[in-house]
């Protein structure tokens, strides 16, 4: 197990570019299975979770050749279909909760697929009801072992049809759409999730010949063709990564300039931490931070205190909210934080309040912050990353200390997190692996 030994108090200056999004790697990852012709994929993030993914692709069968840097060629011609029921494809495939991705896929092309119980970050319960109903609703037939944890997925036909999801699930959105491209008929999917990743999907699957209408909103049609071809595609910026820049910069009263951050894919996350008054200029496809030696939370019209939730986009995403906490600890004001969608991701506040934070955990949703500038700045500690999210919120909340602070299980940043001390490092911050 990994550590980091972080010299915190230094400010960073200079330019940072963020990494391909790993939401959106997971998912065309997971698309080439729908042909067998060649697909590449641009900007991957070399990150684990990204590379366990590629690496159960081959695995399955799957020719994977790396191009360059970022760059990934995927030609799924022999996939095995019996390496499904091997004991290596169970463990590797329950280890990485993405895996769910290739249900959709495997039934579209294949006709089945074998899946157990995934794993992922420890944030709560994560149902997959929402993939499977809807890949059910398509004509797929369900089975699950409880005492192998495993889940056999059948389907002679599919055909299109009405669905209307029960929440706006985005890797539920993305299997069901992969599974629908090839049914017959046209299929109807009310209540999608319409974040910037299911978009570049649905195009990278326009692109192999597919025919989704409606990108962007959360009603999509999907006339089905009897087979996807090669394409070449490219994934954006991570916009978790260019929202966690942002809080560091500020946080840590450093001046940096975020590189290619594909600004209009943003949504409100700029505002958003204008809304904490952090100073975000955008400067073309870059953002600018000045170096801030305070800033004061903004309130209601009313003068009532802020509340940053997250929400089905275009709202803010859950996977920020964790950095919007850790930033408002040195803010000067109080903001509510409430996390709606796990009931676990707070829990790491325990963290941020033995550092001298002062944070009143209301129950396991919603915390308040009240910040009381940077009069009282965080004192260093030793902790540990119980998620990727929280993981880089105490990394933020270690640079701001003045001291020599330790985070362990780092493994879980790293999951998410492509070499972030070398890229951080390489600005101004004193982190090292050990």
């Amino acid at each position: 197990m990994s550590s980091f030994i972080i010299e915190g108090g230094h400010k960073m200056h200079g330019e940072i570019t963020p990494q391909g999004a790993k939401n959106e790697a997971l998912q065309v990852i997971c698309a080439t299975l729908l042909t067998a012709e060649e697909v590449i994929i641009n900007n991957i993030p070399d990150i684990l979770d990204v590379n366990n993914l590629i690496q159960l692709l081959r695995d399955m069968g799957v020719t994977v050749n790396h191009l360059g840097i970022g760059s990934y060629s995927f030609k799924a011609e022999n996939v095995s279909i019996d390496y499904l029921h091997s004991e290596a494809f169970y463990k590797k495939s329950a280890s990485l909760r993405g895996s769910v991705m290739i249900v959709g896929p495997l039934v579209a092309r294949f006709g089945k697929a074998v899946i157990p119980k995934p794993g992922g970050d420890k944030i709560g319960r994560r149902r997959l009801d929402t993939h499977f109903v809807g890949i059910q609703k398509l004509g797929a037939e369900f089975t699950y072992s409880a005492e192998e944890h495993l889940y056999e997925i059948e389907a002679k036909e599919l055909k299109g049809t009405y669905m209307l999801l029960d929440e706006a699930s985005v890797t539920g959105t993305a299997n069901i759409v992969m599974a629908a491209v090839m049914a017959k008929g046209t299929t109807t999917i009310y209540n999608a999730a319409c974040e910037p990743y299911v978009q570049q999907l649905c195009k990278m699957l326009n692109s192999m010949g597919a025919r989704i209408e409606g990108i962007g909103s959360n009603l999509l049609h999907i006339h089905g063709v009897e087979k996807l071809n090669g394409c070449t595609h490219r994934i954006l910026p991570d916009m978790i990564e260019v929202g966690s820049f942002i809080g560091m910069a500020a946080m840590t009263g450093s001046e940096i300039t975020i590189k290619d951050t594909s600004y209009d894919d943003l949504g409100i996350i700029p505002e958003s931490f204008r809304r904490l008054g952090i100073t975000v200029e955008q400067r073309g496809d870059d953002i600018h931070i000045p170096e801030h030696k305070g800033y004061t939370i903004d309130t209601f019209i009313d003068g009532s205190i802020m509340t940053i939730a997250d929400a089905p986009w275009p709202g803010l995403t859950p996977d920020l909210l964790s950095v919007f906490l850790v930033v408002a600890t040195q803010a000067k004001g109080s903001v509510l934080i409430h996390q709606k969608m796990f009931e676990s991701r707070l829990f790491f506040v325990d963290n941020l309040i033995d550092m001298g934070a002062q944070i009143i955990l209301c129950d396991p949703h919603r915390a308040t912050i009240i910040g009381n500038g940077k009069s009282y700045p965080l004192r260093p500690s030793t902790m540990s990353s119980p998620d990727i999210r929280a993981g880089i919120a105490l990394l933020i909340a270690a640079l701001s200390a003045d001291g020599v602070s330790r985070i362990n299980n780092i493994e879980q940043i790293d999951r998410g997190y492509q070499e972030i001390e070398k890229r951080l490092n390489a600005i101004g911050a004193r982190i090292t692996r050990i």
